[in-house]
């Protein structure tokens, strides 16, 4: 059995604030293997952003344990063994798409022509090719996006995060998304932890769900998935699927129902 690639202990994480304290996440265990696409779904407030950004190295626990890749999340950050997708794209305006993806391998110190290999790689990845030299402004919500998503994994690094990365966006767009992210997913092998609201979008998407509570957010439930890897968008009419969401549901219910 190979090491998990991120794992949680009884991870726990308290705000100060000038309120009083914030019980953000209580007693979070959590393995996360080589591979998955994990996504953590919970109602507002439960602290899903805020393990995603433990992980991320971002937020710092108040008790238990989380490593990523064997390491700290604080050396791993400095590994630079992931990217992270935020809510908005997050593009600089004054940056061609190009521009935006390579800013991370300029910082890496990347010489120019692994810089602009690995810029039309990813372009490709996510089927932007032909829209380097255009600006953000130019390109619809749903392509800054997929923009912001290439330049996470411009530095190929083995875990990419991903927080509500299409909440903003509408159905249409995000159901097409979806399918070009597991698309995305199964060539690259990544390993994907997904922070959404929608329940549909993180059935279809996972190898494992996991529902939290409202705060201080604890793990209620965690789902292995039995779909198979291949997932035409029609699978959502499927009894499995159906079921599937039927338990995410019933978590979220049971979660409010402890809080």
């Amino acid at each position: 059995m190979t090491a998990p690639v991120i794992s949680a202990s009884s991870l726990d994480l308290t705000f100060q604030t000038n309120d009083g304290p914030v019980h953000a996440l209580k007693d979070v265990n959590l393995d996360i293997s080589k591979g998955d696409f994990v996504s953590f779904i919970g109602p507002s407030g439960c602290g899903k952003t805020t393990f995603l950004r433990c992980i991320a190295g971002l937020e710092a626990p108040t008790g238990g344990t989380i490593s990523v890749n064997g390491m700290t999340p604080d050396e791993a950050r400095r590994a630079r063994a992931y990217g992270y997708v935020f809510q908005a794209a997050g593009l600089y305006p004054w940056r061609t798409i190009g521009g935006n993806i390579r800013l991370p391998l300029e910082i890496m110190g990347f010489s120019d022509a692994e810089k602009k290999q690995r810029v039309a790689r990813v372009l490709d990845l996510v089927e932007l090719t032909g829209f380097e030299n255009k600006y953000p402004w130019q390109l619809s919500g749903g392509m800054q996006q997929r923009a912001s998503i290439a330049r996470a994994l411009s530095f190929d690094a083995d875990i990419l995060l991903m927080d509500e990365p299409f909440g903003a966006l509408d159905e249409i767009v995000r159901d097409h998304l979806n399918e070009q992210l597991l698309q995305l997913w199964a060539r690259t092998e990544k390993t994907i932890g997904f922070v959404t609201h929608s329940i549909p979008e993180a059935v279809y998407l996972s190898t494992k769900i996991v529902v939290m509570s409202p705060r201080p957010g604890r793990i209620t439930d965690v789902i292995e998935s039995p779909l198979p890897k291949e997932r035409p968008l029609d699978i959502r009419d499927s009894r499995e699927f159906i079921e599937i969401a039927h338990r995410v549901r019933e978590g979220l219910r049971a979660g409010h129902a402890d809080g």
